[in-house]
């Protein structure tokens, strides 16, 4: 059958749409001047509860003030046993031996919750019987997906020195493979992304390099009270190349960089997507204090056009620091628009998406100017908190120095409720304690990690406790949670283009490579619907089929399973 739906919940938990209407708080985005608004957002922290205790370090209490402890850590999560519940996966950091990068172990946490769809959450740290507890590296991010298309989801682990990779051999352990596979890259690497670049069904691995720090080029910087040593800033390093390996098939890659036409660049953040709605895959790279790269998919190389299309420098033309980035389609006009966590004092860039691969730089008309320069974004997430159709954006936030002069080294976090794709307004202070609290926040993962139809967040920090945050906001309004299979696309066929019909206009959702920083997100597609009514889904897969669902199939606040139809 190439449809399945479920029923959310267990069978003792009422439907989301069933929910009483919790009481709306009030709360005020910070911005002088302006007024207070009117949120159901929450968010409650369930971390000691579910029993997750890990802290990725960056080994900072070595008193290196190296940059390579200012990037933070990065997460995954995804189902690595098909069990139907989403498993946590958090890279560990490093420290310090003298001037030896020791790795730390990451942790891989399995979702053994009881009841789907429930508030009693429960994991279990497997790390060792898993067999992921190899950490030859420093290491920040993770990127999963399945990579060989057996239905179990694969680990890359970037970081300094190296590439970890983690095949699933589908019996609930791992195998380290990083050399057998061909994956031998050894470039400081930052965040990564999974997607199908060259269309032969098999997923290729896109990685972003930072810059050419090491202990021959490690400098004395200064902090500006003139005594204490400070982390020197990245304008003191040369940029690295980012490398793509294409995927042979066969379990092994070839680096396929120098004929993609891949440029030099202080990479932080990558998210794959199809931006102009062509049926490749783009990809968009965030970098640190240089100019952002967008590479149009044109079938045989890449052709960089950040400059051209007005998504490479931040709205007073110059280069932002960038972080963390997503794309969504915030509007509702059905193109992907860019999103970029930036430095402090830069707006955080929304770039609209005009059509053919221009972009406008919106952040000042759309309210994001407002929030104030004090944060330092890292990873981000549009995703849609409350159901109400239009998608909403998450910012953990957190400073690279230790002695900062013009915002705090520990940050609050950003909820940016969409007012109807006209505004956003951070509505964090209301939406319950992790979220009115500061913070050293870097990468965010999302997913449905109780399956109880709304998306959670999990957010790492560094040097302190990894957060699991139950989006726990209450309304009637009605959902769908789509997980795609492919068969001539790869299986996780990252690229897919949804599109929703409803009583109340078209919304468009895909499902992405990489996003956010240096984290890999739930891959099944989500659609708020406020009050609307399903009409029909169509789905344009990566092979290039396109399919239709009418609303006798496609119903309202239920999971469904879609695989690709073999012909069409």
């Amino acid at each position: 059958m190439p449809v399945a739906c479920g029923r959310s919940g267990g069978d003792d938990q009422p439907s989301p749409s069933a929910e009483p209407e919790r009481k709306a708080r009030v709360a005020n985005d910070g911005a002088p001047g302006r007024h207070a608004v009117v949120t159901a957002a929450q968010f409650v922290d369930r971390t000691a509860a579910a029993g997750v205790k890990f802290t990725y370090r960056n080994g900072e209490e070595a008193g290196h003030f190296a940059i390579v402890e200012s990037l933070g850590g990065g997460l995954a999560l995804f189902d690595y046993d098909l069990d139907g519940r989403l498993d946590l996966f958090v890279p560990g950091g490093g420290k310090y031996d003298g001037r030896k990068m020791i790795g730390l172990s990451p942790a891989l946490v399995r979702n053994e919750s009881d009841s789907l769809g429930g508030k009693h959450w429960r994991f279990q740290d497997v790390s060792g019987p898993a067999g992921i507890q190899i950490a030859p590296y420093y290491s920040h991010g993770a990127a999963v997906a399945d990579f060989d298309n057996d239905g179990f989801p694969d680990i890359v682990v970037t970081g300094y020195g190296g590439l970890v990779f983690f095949r699933n051999l589908g019996d609930g352990t791992f195998r380290e493979e990083a050399r057998r596979s061909g994956l031998n890259d050894t470039l400081w690497s930052s965040s990564a992304a999974w997607g199908d670049i060259d269309g032969d069904g098999n997923l290729d691995l896109f990685v972003v390099h930072y810059v050419d720090w090491s202990w021959d080029n490690h400098p004395f910087c200064r902090a500006p009270n003139g005594k204490s040593r400070e982390v020197c800033p990245p304008r003191n390093y040369q940029p690295l190349p980012d490398s793509l390996y294409l995927s042979n098939g066969d379990g092994t890659f070839r680096d396929d960089s120098g004929n993609r036409g891949l440029k030099a660049g202080k990479g932080l953040g990558v998210v794959m997507a199809d931006v102009n709605l062509d049926g490749k895959l783009d990809v968009y790279v965030t970098n640190d204090t240089e100019a952002n790269f967008l590479y149009q998919n044109t079938g045989r190389r890449f052709k960089e056009i950040g400059l051209l299309s007005g998504t490479s420098r931040g709205d007073s033309g110059t280069a932002d620091g960038s972080m963390g980035t997503d794309s969504g389609d915030f509007d509702g006009d059905g193109l992907p628009d860019l999103w970029v966590a930036n430095y402090e004092r830069e707006a955080h860039a929304l770039y609209r998406n005009d059509g053919d691969f221009n972009f406008t730089h919106v952040s000042q008309n759309h309210g994001i100017t407002a929030l104030g320069g004090l944060y330092v974004g890292w990873g981000t997430v549009f995703f849609d908190f409350d159901r109400d159709g239009d998608e909403d954006l998450f910012v953990s936030n957190g400073h690279v120095i230790r002695f900062p002069q013009h915002s705090p080294l520990r940050q609050k976090p950003l909820l940016l409720e969409n007012q109807n794709g006209k505004r956003f307004v951070n509505v964090a202070p209301s939406a319950g304690p992790y979220s009115s609290s500061e913070h050293m926040g870097r990468g965010v993962a999302l997913g449905d990690i109780d399956n109880d139809g709304d998306q959670d967040l999990v957010v790492v920090h560094t040097n302190e406790p990894v957060v699991l945050l139950s989006n726990e906001t209450k309304n009637d309004n009605g959902w769908l949670s789509v997980r795609l299979i492919g068969t001539t696309s790869s299986r996780d066929p990252i690229g897919a283009v949804l599109f929703l019909e409803t009583t109340s206009g078209r919304l468009m959702r895909q499902v992405k490579g990489g996003g956010s920083y240096a984290s890999t997100n739930d891959l099944r597609v989500f659609f708020g619907l406020g009050k609307t009514k399903i009409k029909r889904l169509e789905i344009r897969w990566p092979s290039g089929k396109k399919q239709f669902l009418e609303k006798d199939i496609v119903a309202p606040n239920r999971f469904m399973t879609v695989v690709e139809p073999r012909r069409g």
